[in-house]
């Protein structure tokens, strides 16, 4: 996924995503995901941790305009979220920002499949 995967950055995340053509059985999911949290800018586990449940979190909440757009498409994706601010950021700000990097990713994979 990182060497043939497509990025792009919104802030405090760095997305990279692959696509495929969905050829999946009915029970699968469009969408895999990853949440990665570095350890050179949060020494303790607790941080990471908590940051990376927070960022479930506001996925889990938010991901259904993702599979209903996937879905429609009929496209499946691999996703990452890394984390790359300095600070730790509260829920409320942490979700606006997942948010706003699944609708640029829609948006991403619209302008990619249109060429």
């Amino acid at each position: 996924m990182f060497n043939q995967g497509r990025s792009f950055f919104s802030y405090p995340f760095k997305l990279v995503y692959l696509q495929a053509e969905a050829k999946i059985p009915a029970d699968e999911f469009p969408a895999k995901v990853l949440f990665a949290v570095p350890k050179r800018q949060f020494k303790k586990a607790v941080h990471r941790n908590r940051l990376k449940r927070l960022m479930r979190e506001a996925y889990r909440k938010n991901k259904s305009e993702l599979y209903d757009f996937l879905s429609e498409n009929k496209l499946q994706i691999t996703l990452a979220f890394m984390f790359t601010a300095k600070e730790t950021m509260p829920y409320r700000e942490i979700e606006k920002k997942i948010k706003a990097s699944l609708l640029r990713l829609q948006q991403d994979i619209l302008k990619l499949n249109k060429h």
